[in-house]
């Protein structure tokens, strides 16, 4: 059975002999209910946020995929172009020694311009990786965070409950104390 925030403010006890305080206890479960309720707020927050940061996960997800198909493409049409080339020198090589040399140039720099778009790619996908890191990073910093917050804020709690010591001192602990300061008076006159 779930409890909402509008159960424990709307909750009524019957009244026995020697029982608690109707107001205290009212005045407990309104304030459960406002902190449980800003804490209902703050987890659909956060969901939201995390649902927001998974579909922006899964947008860079996709570019990696695109930008993995265009690297195999890029792959495959370097592969491509290399291998018409050296068909393409072969015949130019039988047909003139010198205009196979000026195409093999060519094509040579067509490769070099290639493997620069690859390296592009490649520079592109290491940067969407990284920044896929420092945002799950982010997440998880701010999930520890909110639990250490919380932890906090139970250990905070806990101690109001809890009789400081000073108050709690002893009368034995006391009479020292008292026997000692009489003895500096007694000294100082």
């Amino acid at each position: 059975m779930k409890v909402t925030p509008l159960d424990l403010r709307q909750q009524r006890f019957r009244t026995a002999f020697r029982g608690f305080d109707r107001s205290e206890v009212t005045a407990l479960l309104n304030e459960i209910a406002e902190q449980y309720e800003s804490a209902l707020i703050e987890v659909d927050r956060l969901r939201q946020d995390m649902m927001a940061m998974e579909e922006r996960l899964s947008e860079h997800r996709e570019h990696e995929r695109s930008l993995k198909t265009t690297l195999l493409t890029a792959q495959k049409l370097a592969e491509d172009i290399k291998a018409n080339a050296e068909h393409q020198a072969q015949t130019i090589v039988r047909e003139a020694e010198g205009r196979s040399e000026l195409l093999l140039e060519k094509t040579q720099a067509r490769l070099e311009d290639l493997q620069r778009e690859i390296d592009g790619l490649r520079l592109k996908r290491r940067d969407v990786e990284v920044s896929l890191e420092a945002t799950i990073g982010s997440l998880r910093n701010a999930m520890d965070f909110v639990h250490d917050q919380d932890q906090r804020d139970r250990d905070d709690k806990i101690l109001l409950h809890r009789p400081r010591q000073a108050e709690v001192q002893p009368p034995v602990q006391q009479a020292p104390k008292a026997l000692e300061h009489l003895l500096e008076m007694g000294a100082k006159s």
